[in-house]
């Protein structure tokens, strides 16, 4: 596809973007009117909205727009599978410059689309604009199918916290990219496509996870809100957190200690929980702390200690 997005137009992009789109039976009615229809059968609708802005969230010289595609919904999608509902549907505001050739929007809703349709979902409508820098924002609904929703205020002293999911890979793959390096190829498509459990979330609560969270910010940093949220401390055992051997060897590499990745590192979307002692968990889930009564400020521990090393994402600080 040749030209670019302006000499297409607003409404031309419009056509070609959602010519690309397939459906699902929670959108009554998509792209074409001045709002979309989505069924809610249990009532409440579990909704969410994130932002990726080129050159803060992603480079074009790093990842494909079909990459960016898949991270922008998946880390929406995640949101809502970490309530424990199901993903129904996502709305994109896309602002692109005029001069960007058309086929990187048309990749980019490609992604967005596959990346739907791995979690449930389907593009429900959108809008697009004219602007300097890119910029992805994707908002995503879910369904909770009668379930309550698990937050981040529920978990007790007693429980214990489990995960599933990849841990620390996108943050070894940004440490290979900003060496301009492109492989080990798993945790460099680790960092620019993310693939988060969503079937773990309502799984979870089904479960009787008592709180529940993805990994978008670090480990300790998301275990932290919980922590928070639930006035209690989280005691991780680094023993039981897994380091594969691969990224032991990039640290190496790189003279970065693997385990800082797995506990700081972000944009993996795994899922975390805090679950009764007693729940019988599938082997998909690995136990790796536990919940206790917090001694001052609740706070997340590792091995007993605070973790007093830089990491986790803050939108106004950055990333270590």
């Amino acid at each position: 596809m040749k030209g670019t997005v302006g000499e297409l137009g607003e409404f031309g992009l419009i056509r070609e973007l959602t010519s690309r789109l397939t459906s699902n039976p929670a959108v009554r009615l998509g792209p074409g009117d001045d709002a979309a229809v989505v069924a809610a059968p249990d009532r409440r609708v579990v909704a969410t909205v994130d932002a990726l802005i080129e050159g803060r969230h992603f480079r074009r010289d790093w990842s494909t727009a079909y990459d960016v595609g898949r991270k922008a919904a998946a880390q929406n999608l995640a949101d809502i599978a970490a309530m424990g509902a199901v993903p129904t549907a996502v709305l994109l505001a896309l602002v692109v410059p005029a001069d960007l050739p058309v086929t990187w929007p048309v990749e980019l809703m490609d992604g967005i689309r596959d990346e739907c349709q791995v979690a449930g979902a389907a593009v429900a409508g959108g809008d697009v604009v004219r602007g300097d820098t890119i910029m992805v924002s994707i908002t995503a609904l879910g369904d909770l199918r009668n379930r309550e929703p698990v937050t981040r205020s529920g978990a007790r002293p007693g429980d214990i916290i489990a995960v599933t999911g990849w841990l620390g890979w996108s943050a070894a793959g940004f440490a290979v990219l900003s060496r301009g390096f492109r492989s080990p190829r798993a945790f460099v498509e680790a960092h620019r496509r993310p693939e988060p459990p969503y079937h773990a979330g309502p799984a979870a609560a089904d479960l009787g996870a008592t709180a529940m969270t993805d990994v978008s910010d670090g480990l300790v940093a998301d275990l932290g809100h919980i922590a928070t949220a639930s006035g209690v401390r989280i005691d991780l055992k680094s023993a039981d957190i897994d380091v594969p051997v691969q990224m032991a060897d990039i640290g190496q590499a790189v003279g970065v200690d693997p385990l800082h990745w797995v506990l700081t590192g972000g944009e993996d979307h795994a899922i975390v929980a805090a679950f009764p002692p007693d729940a019988k968990l599938p082997a998909r889930w690995r136990i790796i702390g536990e919940v206790l009564k917090p001694a001052g400020t609740p706070q997340v521990t590792v091995d007993g200690a605070p973790w007093d090393k830089a990491g986790g994402w803050d939108h106004f600080g950055g990333q270590d």
